[in-house]
């Protein structure tokens, strides 16, 4: 008689907390997803820049499943689901097309940018959800400050604007700052840092608005000491190559902007949505029972495009669900039935500096340095792998005691314009 087999859509908090759940069971998990590795998405700002290398927050699946003798991984693009014939549909690189069967299907898709209706300005405002885009703003970062040495008017290449002020856009502005004013002195001799403009802008009225007031005030106050210009109340109207209007008329010169705005739920939520027959909310996230998790008897959906209970789109909720599901699975096969679900709030954190964090846990509210280990602790916990723990602790080590980055790389290549 053949195993169980379990097909898990999605290595991300979610979907990897499954997969390794499912260790000793008496399964077979095939997890798929469309990159080789795990993404430990809450560090992806400290690659775009400068501080950490890729591998450093995004270890290969096979390296972390090497041992798990029941796991299985596959490279590929789901296009669709077939729930009446219990199959997922791939694409894989080599350009053929299999339909993988199951008997449970776990659902991890994560979720992607949303610009609220205005795509058109993902080209001049990327977004930093992939290890992909993070690279490439690292290099897009690195070389507005190698335009700036260059040019006869420095002022205009150093000028930065990012938009969205929750914990990704509070966390890149503060080490956009660090690396702007530290860690490139004395590289960039031709730059003048009092030159160098940051603004950080937001339609909502605060920094960081889940955080508690004595937070924000905090957060707002220690960026503006570093220099930030902090704009909330501020609506982004329209956005161009040289900066954005907000609908208020105000203007922002930027060279660089980078959009940290809003999120919306992965393609595959709708279509999860349409072959069992659920329900999508306004932000395409399908909704789950809030006591399994599960879509249907044998189909689960978890992590940042599902909606359970509004919790929110961090981590913590995506790793509560992958456990729990994993033990669904599990006292399902050996005939027991499971506790319901239940979120432990563990609080939400930020980092400001290399030596400032806020934390909101509990009934603790951290700043300070205080803030700063405790949200040291909690990311080095969460990183999979003692090596790139120790690597992650020995970067920020370093970039604390000299300010040096670890990857102040462009990869692509200066091209000559093409003579007309």
């Amino acid at each position: 008689m053949s195993k169980h087999r379990v097909v898990v859509v999605g290595g991300g908090f979610g979907g990897l907390g499954v997969v390794r759940g499912l260790k000793r069971a008496d399964v077979e998990v095939t997890l798929i997803d469309r990159t080789n590795h795990h993404l430990f998405q809450p560090l992806l700002y400290q690659v775009a820049t400068a501080l950490l290398p890729t591998g450093d927050i995004a270890p290969a699946f096979r390296a972390i499943l090497r041992k798990q003798r029941n796991a299985h991984v596959l490279l590929g693009e789901v296009t669709g689901f077939d729930t009446a014939g219990k199959k997922v549909l791939v694409d894989l690189p080599d350009g053929s097309s299999r339909q993988v069967g199951y008997d449970t299907l776990v659902v991890a898709a994560g979720s992607q940018d949303s610009y609220f209706g205005h795509d058109e300005w993902a080209e001049v405002a990327p977004p930093m959800k992939t290890l992909e885009q993070a690279v490439h703003l690292r290099s897009r970062l690195l070389r507005a400050f190698e335009a700036a040495a260059a040019a006869n008017d420095p002022k205009q290449w150093l000028s930065f604007a990012v938009v969205g002020a929750g914990p990704t856009g509070v966390e890149l502005v503060g080490q956009l700052a660090d690396l702007a004013r530290r860690a490139l002195k004395g590289q960039f001799r031709e730059i003048d840092p009092r030159d160098i403009r940051i603004t950080l802008l937001d339609a909502v009225p605060h920094v960081l608005p889940p955080f508690p007031e004595k937070l924000r005030a905090h957060t707002r106050k220690k960026l503006e000491q570093l220099g930030i210009t902090v704009m909330t109340g501020a609506m982004v109207e329209s956005i161009d190559a040289e900066g954005l209007t907000t609908k208020d008329g105000d203007r922002v010169e930027a060279r660089t902007i980078i959009w940290a705005a809003g999120v919306q739920a992965s393609p595959l939520s709708r279509k999860l949505a349409e072959a069992t027959g659920a329900e999508v909310d306004r932000k395409g996230k399908i909704l789950v029972d809030p006591a399994d998790c599960s879509v249907t008897a044998d189909v689960f959906a978890i992590g940042d495009m599902v909606n359970l209970d509004n919790l929110p789109g961090i981590a913590e909720p995506a790793i509560q669900e992958g456990h729990h599901v994993a033990k669904v699975i599990k006292a399902r096969l050996e005939g027991r039935t499971h506790k319901p679900f239940k979120y432990l709030d563990l609080g939400t954190m930020a980092t400001i500096s290399p030596a400032d964090a806020v934390a909101d846990i509990k009934k603790l509210r951290l700043s300070g340095i205080i803030g700063k280990v405790a949200w040291a602790v909690v990311h080095i916990a969460f990183l999979v792998g003692w090596r790139n723990r120790a690597a992650v602790l020995v970067q920020w080590g370093l970039n604390i005691a000299t300010g040096r980055r670890a990857q102040p790389i462009i990869l692509e290549p200066m091209r000559a314009k093409t003579a007309k």
